[in-house]
């Protein structure tokens, strides 16, 4: 059997290439969008991919199994569990017309690649309709499963949150039962032996836990031994009450990406070629009507851009700022490396920001000043300078994540995390300079530039709340706090 983790750092997402060398057929396990990159592994192990498998119903990323089903008639697999409202609907809408070859899975469903069974394990609770696949080799004479590809219920040291159809996806009241859904599903691990390997869709930076691992896979052993969520499930009450507890708050761009991946991704004719703008083309663009990216460091960008621009910096946060901050319908204007284009559009097109347009050159960003044309600059300052600021009449928006500012925050300040800042802008002080900050001043950058281009005058904390607390300026907390749903999400109920 073969096996590559084919891994996205900027996601922390992990796809899995598995072939059956005795056949030479693959399958990919819970694929992005820009599905050139697993053909091409394949190819390079002589491998040819026949199918497409996915856990669930992903709310961090485009799904690629439509892609691949278009581009190969890979066969699609995926699960027939849960509800009627998560279901998919794409299955019978291929391009051209007809259906896209597929099997639904039920509980304890099977499938073949070459040699290698898969069998579909039912294991709600992050989403209702998840699946994961125990993994047998039997072409190496195997009678029980080598793995189990785990998707988003089993991570490296921590469960996939259960709370998102109801703080990501809007859907009131969901995130008990289905916590409670998810403490039932933890039972059933005992009955895979210890030895079986773990193979998660996510590592340590994905939004889709709190607290996951580092190392890519583990066993079902250690984690039982280990994993705290897991060590928590002592009582229902007990893991319910774990489960929820301190869960940073979902990019704004996750209730699109379930949205998108039940109802179908738009099918790719390869990835979008943006092209090149001149100057005077530049000078010409309505940051008010689209998206002008600038993926500059912050330093340039807060000394020299053009007005309107949003600041989201070429890096490992790239994703999931472009998801916060620009919506899906928006045509995009990148200033960037030239080098970096290539990066960019892949990024972008895996948060399903499809529409961009056109870029232009970083390094020359300069030429567009003229007569007509200004550059301008975001103040920042340190904490001293900040206090002054506050006690003449500035506000103070912090946004670091909710369980970040109950144990220390600035007193007075209104708590917005900023993967949510464009959804809750009618909480943000409307009538007086706001003082910006986080813990160390890099997500208040990018919440600064939204906020400038929304109208508001801002100045960024240079060093965010840890520099507040070194310079010795006076702070409020620790608070406790519990876990709820979005204000969104409570003005639903």
């Amino acid at each position: 059997m073969f096996m590559r983790m084919i891994y996205d750092d900027m996601l922390a997402q992990a796809a899995y290439l598995i072939g059956c060398q005795a056949t030479g057929e693959a399958v990919v396990i819970d694929p992005e969008r820009d599905v050139d990159r697993y053909i091409d592994l394949a190819t390079a192990n002589e491998l040819r991919i026949v199918a497409t498998a996915e856990t669930h119903i992903h709310a961090d990323f485009v799904s690629g199994s439509r892609e691949l089903a278009e581009r190969i008639g890979a066969k699609v697999y995926v699960s027939d569990e849960g509800d009627a409202d998560w279901k998919y609907q794409w299955l019978d809408q291929k391009s051209g017309g007809g259906s896209y070859d597929h099997q639904l899975l039920k509980h304890n469903d099977n499938f073949m690649i070459g040699n290698i069974e898969f069998r579909a394990i039912h294991t709600p609770g992050h989403t209702p309709e998840h699946i994961a696949f125990l993994i047998t080799d039997h072409g190496s004479g195997a009678s029980e499963p080598m793995a189990i590809a785990t998707g988003d219920f089993v991570f490296v040291g921590d469960l996939g949150r259960p709370d998102l159809l109801e703080t990501a996806a809007g859907q009131a009241g969901n995130m008990v039962p289905a916590a409670k859904r998810l403490y039932t599903t933890v039972g059933a691990l005992k009955e895979i032996p210890d030895f079986v390997q773990v193979w998660p869709a996510h590592g340590s930076g994905s939004a889709c836990g709190k607290s996951l691992g580092a190392v890519p896979t583990s066993t079902i052993g250690y984690e039982r031994r280990f994993n705290p969520a897991i060590r928590a499930a002592t009582t229902e009450s007990k893991f319910v009450e774990f489960i929820l507890s301190g869960q940073p708050e979902p990019p704004l761009y996750f209730a699109n990406m379930k949205k998108v991946n039940k109802v179908g991704p738009r099918v790719l004719d390869g990835l979008p070629k943006p092209r090149r703008l001149t100057v005077e083309e530049l000078r010409a663009v309505d940051p008010k009507k689209l998206a002008l990216v600038d993926t500059r460091p912050w330093d340039q960008f807060r000394e020299a851009h053009i007005p309107g621009s949003l600041s989201i910096i070429l890096d490992k946060s790239f994703n999931t700022n472009g998801g916060s901050f620009i919506r899906e319908s928006q045509q995009i204007v990148l200033v960037i490396d030239p080098k970096r284009l290539d990066e960019a559009v892949r990024d972008l097109i895996r948060v399903g920001l499809d529409h961009i347009v056109s870029w232009f050159d970083a390094s020359e960003i300069d030429a567009y000043r003229d007569s007509k044309h200004a550059i301008v600059s975001t103040p920042e300052v340190g904490p001293a300078e900040a206090a002054a600021l506050i006690r003449s009449g500035h506000r103070v928006l912090d946004v670091r994540r909710a369980t970040e500012h109950a144990e220390g925050h600035i007193a007075g300040s209104v708590n917005i995390a900023h993967t949510r800042l464009a959804s809750r802008m009618e909480e943000v002080p409307k009538h007086a300079p706001l003082i910006v900050h986080c813990r160390s001043g890099v997500r208040s950058a990018r919440a600064s530039a939204y906020l400038e281009r929304e109208g508001y005058r801002v100045t960024n904390l240079k060093g965010g709340f840890l520099a507040w607390e070194a310079s010795g300026q006076e702070t409020v907390g620790p608070e406790a706090v519990s876990y709820s749903p979005c204000p969104s999400c409570q003005a639903q109920r």
